[in-house]
């Protein structure tokens, strides 16, 4: 028939279809690269910043045994570190949306090229749906039941996030005892704030990450999801 395609014209166009694809994906894998490599760094300045200001904060503590210059400058410079490490959790919250898009993409990817060549399934190991299991699949991270999930708190403080949310939480907790301290309270007073201060700025965290994850682009809706069962 005459709309027949002839098979030298339909090779043509698949291997065209796998070079733009191989292509796009080769662009994802390097624009993941440099998204992981910001967070890194990102954490390593904020490392920097918190290590640099217990240094400093120890040599004032020698010299004024604890005192009212102590005080005096320890508060600003544990919130400075604080406000360095919120702005520094923002920022990779952001980074690990870009990463999941990244991913989605791949996946997209990965399903337009058993699409083409359906024989290559069995050879993948990382999965070519764009929901988020199959997402969650290509980062390794398989375990959804209870209390395994990417939402749970466990999974939470493995993550650089989840992390830093704990050691920010520590800052807080002491950014409330020298404060507890400066006005005249008793060392139980102290360990009793800190400890509260401390509880409380975890569960912040916590839900600032969760309500991080639950946020997806409409772009990212999936479109290839995930078989039942």
């Amino acid at each position: 028939m005459a709309d027949e395609v002839p098979p030298a014209a339909r090779d043509g166009g698949t291997a065209s279809q796998l070079q733009i694809l191989a292509t796009e994906h080769w662009s994802l894998l390097a624009t993941r690269s440099l998204t992981y490599n910001e967070s890194l760094t990102r954490v390593t300045i904020f490392l920097a910043i918190l290590s640099g200001a217990l240094i400093a904060l120890a040599l004032v503590a020698q010299a004024d045994r604890f005192g009212e210059t102590f005080l005096a400058i320890a508060i600003p410079m544990l919130l400075v570190v604080l406000f360095a490490g919120i702005a520094t959790i923002s920022r990779l919250m952001r980074l690990n949306r870009d990463d999941y898009r990244w991913v989605v993409g791949m996946n997209r990817i990965r399903h337009a090229y058993i699409a083409l060549h359906p024989e290559l399934e069995a050879n993948l190991v990382t999965s070519p749906y764009d929901d988020l299991r199959g997402a969650l699949q290509t980062l390794g991270i398989d375990d959804l039941g209870e209390g395994g999930g990417v939402g749970s708190v466990f999974h939470m403080v493995q993550t650089l996030p989840g992390m830093l949310s704990v050691i920010l939480a520590a800052v807080v907790g002491a950014i409330v005892a020298l404060a507890a301290r400066a006005f005249g309270s008793p060392p139980i007073g102290m360990v009793l704030a800190a400890t509260a201060a401390f509880a409380l700025g975890v569960t912040l965290f916590v839900l600032w990450n969760r309500s991080s994850v639950n946020r997806v682009a409409p772009i990212l809706e999936p479109r290839f999801p995930s078989p039942r069962g």
